[in-house]
């Protein structure tokens, strides 16, 4: 079995997130806690704290959410594991796979013709050597994913 997302999955969805609401909430807790002379108003200071967790929530739903935990490629199969549930996916299912390469993180989405137990959609990180250069060529597993599914529908014919 070879492992196809990445490791660093688990900081996306999980650890990525508490660290992003602490950095807004501790500065409002401090600015709360400071004695003011004047009396102002402390709400002005919350709304940019607001609008900064309003698009983190929205990327978060967009681009992290979704995400699966573990992708392993075994023979001609996938093996999905998500918040302790795991479910294989066949590679002659496979109807689609797109690779997003301008996107941080990457991104694969493997797209079934029938629903799995994640769904009909299974995207992942994928383990992809990082660096400047490799944003701008395909990502080896998404290209190595297409070339077995191309292989497999070529014997069915």
């Amino acid at each position: 079995m070879r492992r196809l997302s990445s490791t660093m999955t688990v900081f996306y969805k999980r650890v990525f997130p508490v660290i992003w609401l602490l950095f807004l909430v501790l500065p409002i807790v401090a600015l709360r806690n400071l004695p003011t002379r004047g009396g102002y108003p402390l709400w002005p200071s919350f709304v940019p704290a607001l609008m900064i967790f309003i698009v983190g929530f929205v990327l978060y739903r967009k681009l992290i959410s979704d995400l699966v935990d573990e992708v392993w490629l075994d023979g001609d199969q996938l093996l999905v594991k998500n918040r302790g549930q795991q479910a294989l996916a066949a590679l002659a299912d496979v109807i689609n796979i797109n690779a997003s390469t301008l996107t941080n993180p990457r991104r694969i989405t493997v797209m079934l013709r029938t629903d799995s137990r994640f769904g009909r959609d299974i995207t992942f990180i994928p383990a992809s050597p990082i660096g400047f250069m490799s944003a701008f060529k395909p990502d080896p597993i998404a290209t190595d994913l297409i070339e077995r599914v191309d292989a497999i529908r070529q014997e069915r014919r």
